[in-house]
């Protein structure tokens, strides 16, 4: 399963950095980058996509993206989109962040075994 993280700026820098340092997910995060426009040199990243499959993978990331975000010196909003559901994480709210992201990931690996 392909999950899509969207967070701006170069917060995007320090979540790819801090995924990819994670053990069970190094070789499992990609910048997906937008078209460039007419204007633009190249494409901007835009996303990180992360594919997780069985074996708990689902939990390191959920868990990964929530320490990273109790890390954060600053307010960040992060967007985990599986192909069922979006959620929005607010870092202020950060007690709420891994029972949401394991909930939505949870969700869709029962979705996979039906």
């Amino acid at each position: 399963m392909r999950i899509d993280i969207r967070v701006a700026g170069d917060d995007l820098i320090s979540l790819t950095k801090w995924l990819r340092s994670q053990r069970p997910l190094q070789g499992r995060v990609e910048p997906v980058s937008r078209p460039p426009g007419p204007e633009d040199l190249g494409g901007a990243v835009e996303l990180l996509s992360v594919v997780v499959g069985s074996g708990g993978l689902g939990l390191v990331l959920a868990r990964a993206l929530t320490a990273w975000l109790t890390n954060r010196h600053s307010d960040v909003s992060i967007t985990v989109t599986t192909p069922e559901r979006t959620v929005t994480v607010e870092a202020k709210r950060v007690d709420d962040a891994l029972p949401l992201l394991q909930e939505l990931l949870d969700h869709e690996r029962a979705a996979d075994d039906d």
